[in-house]
């Protein structure tokens, strides 16, 4: 669970930045990584080129849900 929301934060916050070309809006990228993972995205917020996703998943019966956040590095 924890891959798919490192991976939906990672693929909101290069399609941000520009890293990955594509016309479709960061928040759009990061929900087909996600299910792509096997999950959903339930979360995708965008402060410059950093994301934040929240993620979940049904896991034994009960909602797993799992958070990340990718940019660029600080400094």
């Amino acid at each position: 669970m924890a891959g798919a929301a490192d991976a939906a934060a990672l693929a909101a916050a290069d399609t941000a930045s520009g890293a990955v070309p594509g016309t479709d809006a960061p928040c759009t990228v990061a929900g087909r990584v996600a299910t792509a993972a096997g999950a959903a995205l339930t979360g995708c917020t965008l402060e410059g080129f950093v994301a934040t996703v929240e993620v979940q998943a049904a896991y034994a019966g009960l909602a797993a849900v799992s958070r990340a956040r990718a940019g660029p590095p600080e400094g």
